[in-house]
Protein backbone atom coordinates (compact mmCIF):
# COMPACT_ATOMS: atom_id res chain seq x y z
CA UNK A 1 0.00 0.00 0.00
CA UNK A 2 2.59 2.34 0.90
CA UNK A 3 4.32 1.61 -2.61
CA UNK A 4 1.43 2.14 -4.36
CA UNK A 5 0.95 5.89 -2.54
CA UNK A 6 4.73 6.85 -3.87
CA UNK A 7 3.85 5.86 -7.32
CA UNK A 8 4.13 8.50 -9.62
CA UNK A 9 1.70 7.31 -12.21
CA UNK A 10 -0.52 6.52 -9.36
CA UNK A 11 -1.83 10.67 -9.27
CA UNK A 12 -2.95 12.69 -12.36
CA UNK A 13 -0.62 15.18 -13.40
CA UNK A 14 -3.53 17.20 -15.08
CA UNK A 15 -5.10 17.73 -11.52
CA UNK A 16 -2.37 18.95 -10.10
CA UNK A 17 -1.95 22.13 -12.46
CA UNK A 18 -5.27 24.39 -11.71
CA UNK A 19 -7.33 25.63 -14.78
CA UNK A 20 -6.66 28.53 -14.46
CA UNK A 21 -2.83 28.53 -15.30
CA UNK A 22 -3.04 28.88 -18.87
CA UNK A 23 -5.18 32.27 -18.34
CA UNK A 24 -3.14 34.04 -16.37
CA UNK A 25 -0.33 32.96 -18.31
CA UNK A 26 -1.27 34.65 -21.70
CA UNK A 27 -1.48 38.10 -20.72
CA UNK A 28 1.84 37.40 -18.86
CA UNK A 29 3.62 36.03 -21.82
CA UNK A 30 2.01 39.36 -24.30
CA UNK A 31 3.23 41.99 -21.47
CA UNK A 32 6.66 40.65 -21.68
CA UNK A 33 6.82 40.43 -25.50
CA UNK A 34 5.50 44.02 -25.61
CA UNK A 35 8.17 45.00 -22.71
CA UNK A 36 10.91 43.37 -24.94
CA UNK A 37 9.57 45.23 -28.08
CA UNK A 38 9.94 48.32 -26.15
CA UNK A 39 13.10 47.26 -24.84
CA UNK A 40 15.09 46.88 -28.05
CA UNK A 41 13.75 49.49 -29.58
CA UNK A 42 15.91 52.13 -31.47
CA UNK A 43 15.55 54.99 -33.23
CA UNK A 44 16.15 54.67 -36.89
CA UNK A 45 18.79 57.16 -37.60
CA UNK A 46 19.67 58.79 -41.19
CA UNK A 47 23.18 57.81 -40.67
CA UNK A 48 23.85 54.61 -42.96
CA UNK A 49 25.30 51.58 -41.27
CA UNK A 50 24.90 47.92 -39.87
CA UNK A 51 21.97 47.91 -37.93
CA UNK A 52 21.84 47.31 -33.92
CA UNK A 53 19.74 44.17 -33.98
CA UNK A 54 19.64 43.90 -30.76
CA UNK A 55 23.63 44.34 -29.64
CA UNK A 56 24.65 41.79 -32.73
CA UNK A 57 25.43 44.58 -34.94
CA UNK A 58 27.70 46.05 -32.78
CA UNK A 59 29.37 42.63 -31.94
CA UNK A 60 29.96 42.10 -35.98
CA UNK A 61 31.40 45.91 -36.43
CA UNK A 62 33.28 45.18 -34.17
CA UNK A 63 34.53 41.63 -34.99
CA UNK A 64 35.17 42.53 -38.50
CA UNK A 65 37.41 45.48 -37.45
CA UNK A 66 39.26 42.98 -35.35
CA UNK A 67 39.23 40.53 -38.45
CA UNK A 68 40.22 42.04 -41.27
CA UNK A 69 41.68 45.44 -39.70
CA UNK A 70 41.49 48.90 -39.86
CA UNK A 71 41.90 49.58 -43.48
CA UNK A 72 40.41 46.48 -45.03
CA UNK A 73 37.40 47.15 -43.23
CA UNK A 74 36.93 50.95 -43.62
CA UNK A 75 36.94 50.10 -47.16
CA UNK A 76 34.19 46.99 -47.06
CA UNK A 77 32.04 49.54 -45.11
CA UNK A 78 32.73 52.58 -47.66
CA UNK A 79 31.50 50.19 -50.62
CA UNK A 80 28.85 48.71 -48.83
CA UNK A 81 27.21 51.66 -47.15
CA UNK A 82 28.65 55.04 -48.59
CA UNK A 83 31.30 57.89 -48.24
CA UNK A 84 29.43 58.30 -44.28
CA UNK A 85 29.05 55.22 -42.44
CA UNK A 86 27.86 54.55 -38.80
CA UNK A 87 29.94 51.63 -36.91
CA UNK A 88 30.93 50.45 -33.68
CA UNK A 89 34.06 49.88 -32.15
CA UNK A 90 34.63 48.45 -28.91
CA UNK A 91 31.22 49.36 -27.93
CA UNK A 92 30.87 53.25 -28.92
CA UNK A 93 29.68 54.49 -31.84
CA UNK A 94 32.27 55.61 -34.52
CA UNK A 95 31.54 57.56 -37.90
CA UNK A 96 33.47 56.24 -40.81
CA UNK A 97 34.29 59.97 -43.22
CA UNK A 98 35.76 58.69 -46.66
CA UNK A 99 35.47 59.75 -50.24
Amino acid sequence: MVLETLNPLHYNITSLVPDTMPMATVPILILMCFLFLIWNHEETSSIPGPGYCMGIGPLISHGRFLWMGVGNACNYYNKTYGEFVRVWISGEETFIISK
